[in-house]
């Protein structure tokens, strides 16, 4: 995304989101949202981190990361990474499998774009980013293109490749 014009404001939230920043002191709790969000897609990622290496991560001054709470309970979480160049990548967003197909995950990706719109610094933010893969939520990739995100790039790893073997046999 390279203007917060493009930004496509979806159906509102059925219910009260919040957004709570957090950082290092929280790296129990982004790890266990995480795990949350990711282990039940079989993803790997981040799955096997430690909280030292949650600490690590949102530790860097780049990175910045908040909670998505619904009602005070943990609905998702989203982590942006302010680049050097203008622009800010949403390297991670997700949420929690029980508040999935509910219509929180469009809410939740406008306010997280929002903030990676506004939090631009020294160099005012001049691209939104955002990485997909196959592992995510079958959801994802339409919500971000319904959101107004664009497909750049694509990638195919010697694991997708794998993969899609097995299933042709």
């Amino acid at each position: 995304m390279t203007s917060p014009k493009q930004l496509v404001p979806g159906k509102p939230s059925p219910v009260r989101l919040e957004l709570a920043e957090t950082g290092p002191e929280s790296a129990a709790t982004i790890r266990s949202i995480y795990t949350r969000i990711w282990a039940p897609l079989k993803a790997h990622g981040r799955l096997q981190w430690s909280d030292e290496e949650w600490v690590a991560e949102l530790s860097h001054p780049a990175v910045r990361s908040w909670l998505a709470l619904v009602e005070g309970e943990t609905a998702g979480f989203v982590e942006l990474e302010n680049g050097t160049k203008g622009d800010v990548g949403i390297v991670v967003f997700g949420v929690a499998p029980e508040y999935q197909d509910k219509g929180l995950g469009a809410a939740f990706l406008v306010r997280a774009t929002e903030l990676a719109w506004e939090i631009g610094n020294p160099t005012p933010t001049a691209r939104v980013w955002l990485q997909t893969s196959s592992d995510d939520h079958p959801h994802a990739l339409t919500n971000y293109q319904h959101r107004g995100f664009r497909t750049f790039s694509t990638e195919t790893s010697v694991a997708d490749v794998a993969l899609q073997q097995g299933r042709d046999r």
